[in-house]
């Protein structure tokens, strides 16, 4: 990790918990009509600092609770606070500004703008944000030196590895300074060796910025240097299997999915 200083983007001190949901639940129809209940009372509290890696079986509705939690979609009951904050008390524009300001967002395809450079998908949160263009992009320079890929910032995402796509995802995730950063199986296409380098680097930001995630993923390696280990379960989230403490008894998150 490149030990030079990150400008943070100007921003009020927060000093609530960097994100909770309370009651997430949250329901489709089906081709034929019926309800298909995939959420069934979720609830989570990420400390400050905190990684928590949510693990389970494929279609159980690990993607559809991040998406939940970084309000790219509404929950059918509940709700989620960001810094305190209710996202799904406000109007949608406010919810996206606090998006924008206090969620970073690593998806499995990192989703990179192709017609913009690195320097310009990394700045491009900032000046959705209202960041001055010299001030977003001396960020952008100073997160891509962090993440590792500072020369190839003039780069297209199609002139860059899968693992150079997805620093600079990060990298954009990062840009205004998130309190809570969301990540959606981010190795899931890369190599073992260029996914440990990832890993480290995401712990690594953990450790010098203090960020807290959720890591919805498969990768065992992964899950295993998290802080809890939660499992998405009959639409409920069960006890960390890896014997670490839980913010609420599994009984309760049992009865909410019956």
């Amino acid at each position: 990790m490149n030990s030079q200083p990150i400008p943070p983007p100007p921003r009020a001190e927060e000093t609530h918990v960097p994100l909770e949901a309370l009651g997430l639940r949250k329901h489709f129809l089906s081709g034929d009509g019926s309800e298909l209940r995939i959420l069934q009372g979720v609830d989570l509290r990420i400390g400050a600092g905190e990684v928590v890696a949510i693990v389970g079986a494929s279609g159980v509705g690990k993607s559809t609770l991040l998406h939940l939690l970084g309000a790219l979609d509404r929950p059918t009951q509940g709700d989620v606070f960001v810094g305190g904050t209710s996202l799904f008390e406000m109007d949608q524009e406010a919810r996206a500004e606090v998006r924008n300001r206090h969620v970073g967002f690593v998806f499995q395809f990192h989703h990179l703008l192709r017609d913009f450079s690195a320097l310009e998908n990394v700045a491009f949160p900032c000046r959705i944000g209202g960041v001055p263009e010299g001030q977003a992009l001396d960020r952008a320079r100073a997160l891509l030196e962090a993440v590792g890929v500072g020369n190839r910032k003039d780069h297209l995402p199609t002139q860059l590895s899968g693992g150079e796509q997805q620093r600079v995802a990060v990298a954009r995730a990062l840009a205004n300074d998130p309190l809570v950063l969301l990540a959606d199986e981010p190795s899931g296409n890369l190599d073992e060796a260029t996914s440990r380098e990832l890993h480290e680097l995401l712990f690594g930001l953990r450790e010098e910025k203090g960020t807290s995630m959720v890591l919805v993923t498969h990768n065992l390696d992964l899950a295993d240097q998290a802080d809890r280990i939660l499992e998405l379960r009959d639409g409920v989230l069960h006890n960390d299997v890896n014997g670490g403490t839980s913010e609420g008894p599994e009984e309760e998150g049992e009865k909410l999915g019956e």
